[in-house]
Parts: structure tokens; C-alpha cells; sequence
């Protein structure tokens, strides 16, 4: 009868100590995965800071495309997209 409960205990004992490593290992891989959302996190708001602000659009007098004004060409009070379209009207 001791027998059985000795192997019965030890039975226990390594079911237990598994179960404590697949636990602490768990806890690890749980841990590292918030570590790497919060660098996600952190990444997607440092790259939404630094998104260029919205540039007013002009229309060209010649073909109607719209473009950036940093790229404005004014030629005879009018805006064009380009220098080849300036001299065209």
C-alpha cells in the first residue's frame, strides 16, 4: 500500500512542477506580447505625428487638373500646373 502511495505522490508532485513551468512560461510569452503591442503602440503614434498637414489645391487654368500650390506656376494672374501650360492661354 505504500507503494501505490508513494508513486501516487510522486505522480503528483511531477503533475504540479509541470503545470507551475507551463504557467511561468505562459506568463513570459503573455508579458512579451504586451511588451510588443505597446512598442506597436508606440510606433503607430510617433508615425500619426509625424503625417505631413493637409496643402490647399489649385486648379489649372489650361487643363483643369488640380494640383498642390507648392507647385503653382502663375503666369497673368492665373495658376498653372506647369510651365509648359503657362504660355498656352
Amino acid at each position: 500500500m505504500t507503494r501505490i502511495l508513494f508513486w501516487l505522490a510522486l505522480a503528483l508532485l511531477v503533475y504540479f512542477a509541470i503545470r507551475s513551468k507551463l504557467k511561468q512560461s505562459q506568463r513570459r510569452q503573455q508579458q512579451q506580447w504586451e511588451e510588443q503591442q505597446r512598442a506597436q503602440q508606440r510606433q503607430a503614434q510617433s508615425a500619426s505625428r509625424e503625417v505631413a498637414q493637409p496643402e490647399a489645391m489649385l486648379r489649372c487654368a489650361h487643363c483643369g487638373v488640380h494640383f498642390p500650390a507648392s507647385e503653382n506656376v502663375p503666369a497673368n494672374g492665373r495658376d498653372y500646373c506647369s510651365p509648359a501650360h503657362a504660355p498656352l492661354k
